[in-house]
This record gives structure tokens, C-alpha cells and sequence, in this order.
């Protein structure tokens, strides 16, 4: 078997892609652990994890050969929250200042939620669902860049060049989150035209933050500046601290997403495209 992954990186990474978006799609649309007191869909991220284990047993990779170096940690985690924490200061405050132009009163709440594109989730309070959002985003961290900026990039990077290897594992991130807007139309909360948009778009932002991470990667060597930035836009900015009107709670959260990764990507590729000039 790994001989013959090692024959076909990418039909192989597609093979092992199809298991793990079946089993998320199985468990967003129909267990829908998000809408449990767990208020997460954690199943398919330890199932994947599993199967990142198993793939690099089956090849002989150590961890540390997909990217979690062993040294480096405090400083890459460091990088990313850095990254996060500036680009969603100017984000909510791109927010703020839209809704208080529409007249709103602006208010801030700390709890978590069951993510969703149309705004409509579950609110939970309490320190016990804080944690358990916290426990389950650094797993979702865990194998959402483990599998694709790690596992997948260095399978078809064996026989592929860098570039393409960055944009395959970009463009599989993307369609990996098709599942949100799916489950968003067979729920009846969006419409087939809209599907079809927030899909596209969703898609889209998806596969930029997953070109930004995976270059973070390649600039520090390791997965946990990325990890660090994509715990903070999963936990913090759409799971922990929302913004609250008169009218409701997050009603701009894909706003303020897509200008804090629009912000971030900028800045990531503006370094990678200058160190890359540096050391021609």
C-alpha cells in the first residue's frame, strides 16, 4: 500500500479526502453533534486524526515529517495568534463601526455557538461549554492541519512541485467546507440560488486561508502558526466572542471573517513573496 501511495499522491489523497468528507457530511447533516450539548461536530475531526495516524504508519512518516516539529512551538504559536489577533481587532472594528452607521446598539457576549452561515445557531453559557469549544477546536486544529497542510501537501509534494501541492491541498480545504452551506440548504434555511452562492464564496475564503496557512508553514517550518491562527478564527471569532444587537447575535460574522482572512492573506503572502525575493 505504500508503494502504491507513494505511485499516486494525488489520487490517493483524494481516496483518503472522499472517506473523511463522507463521514463529516454524515455527522453535520444527520448525528448534527453541533445541536448536542457538545455543540461541536468533533466526531469526524478524531476520526480524521486516526487516519492521519494510520497513513503515516503506513508510509513510515514521523509527525515531526508533516509538520509537528518538535521545536520552534512558543515562537510559531506566538506568530499566529499575532496574525489573528491583529487582523480580527481590525475586523470587529470594521463591524462595529458598519452596524453603529446602521443604527444599532452594539453590545459584546462571551459564549459559545454552534457555527452556521445564516447566523442561526444554539447559544450555550456556562464554563463547561467554554472548554469543551476550547478541547475541541485544538482538535479540530489538530487534524484539519495535520490533514491538509500536512499530510496532504507532503504526499503530493513527493512527486509534484511545491506550488501545486500548496494549491491541491488548498483547493480540497475548500470543497471540504461545502458541508456547512449543504447543511444550511437541507435545513431550509437557504435556497438553491443561495446555496449555490454562499457555496462558491465559502469555498473560496476556505481554500485562501488554507494557501495563508500552509505558506505559514513553509515560512516557519512548522504547523502551529497556523494552527494558532485558525484556533483563534474557529474558537474565538465565531464560537466565543460575538457582537450583539438589538436585533440579534453575529449578524455580520461572515463579514467579519472574510475581512480579517482577506487581511491576514494579504500580509502572509506580501512576507512569503518578499523572503522569496530575498533569497533569490
Amino acid at each position: 500500500m505504500r508503494e502504491s501511495i507513494k505511485k499516486n499522491t494525488v489520487l490517493s489523497c483524494w481516496i483518503i479526502f472522499a472517506i473523511l468528507i463522507v463521514v463529516h457530511g454524515f455527522e453535520a447533516i444527520v448525528l448534527r453533534m453541533d445541536e448536542t450539548v457538545f455543540g461541536e461536530n468533533f466526531i469526524n475531526k478524531v476520526f480524521g486524526i486516526l487516519v492521519v495516524f494510520v497513513v503515516l504508519r503506513i508510509l513510515n512518516w514521523k509527525w515531526s515529517e508533516i509538520g509537528f516539529a518538535k521545536t520552534g512551538f512558543v515562537k510559531s504559536i506566538g506568530m499566529g495568534f499575532l496574525i489573528a489577533l491583529c487582523s480580527f481587532v481590525i475586523s470587529y472594528s470594521a463591524e462595529i463601526i458598519i452596524l453603529k452607521s446602521q443604527g444599532h446598539d452594539i453590545g459584546f457576549g462571551i459564549f459559545t455557538t454552534g457555527f452556521s452561515l445564516t447566523g442561526e445557531a444554539a447559544i450555550h453559557s456556562g464554563i463547561g461549554f467554554i472548554l469543551m469549544c476550547v478541547f475541541f477546536n485544538i482538535v479540530n486544529v489538530i487534524m484539519e492541519e495535520g490533514t491538509f497542510r500536512g499530510l496532504f501537501y507532503n504526499i503530493v509534494g513527493t512527486d509534484h512541485s511545491l506550488k501545486y501541492a500548496l494549491l491541491f491541498q488548498a483547493f480540497l480545504f475548500g470543497v471540504w467546507h461545502i458541508v456547512t452551506p449543504l447543511h444550511n440548504l437541507i435545513d431550509g434555511d437557504i435556497n438553491i440560488g443561495s446555496f449555490v452562492a454562499l457555496g462558491i464564496g465559502y469555498t473560496i475564503l476556505a481554500g485562501m486561508m488554507g494557501i495563508k496557512w500552509e505558506l505559514l508553514y513553509r515560512m516557519t517550518g512548522s504547523l502551529y502558526a497556523g494552527m494558532a491562527d485558525h484556533f483563534f478564527n474557529n474558537c474565538i471569532a465565531t464560537n466565543l466572542l460575538h457582537v450583539t444587537t438589538e436585533s440579534g447575535v453575529d449578524e455580520m460574522m461572515i463579514i467579519r471573517v472574510a475581512i480579517a482572512q482577506l487581511l491576514s492573506f494579504t500580509v502572509v503572502l506580501m512576507v512569503w513573496k518578499n523572503s522569496e525575493k530575498k533569497e533569490e
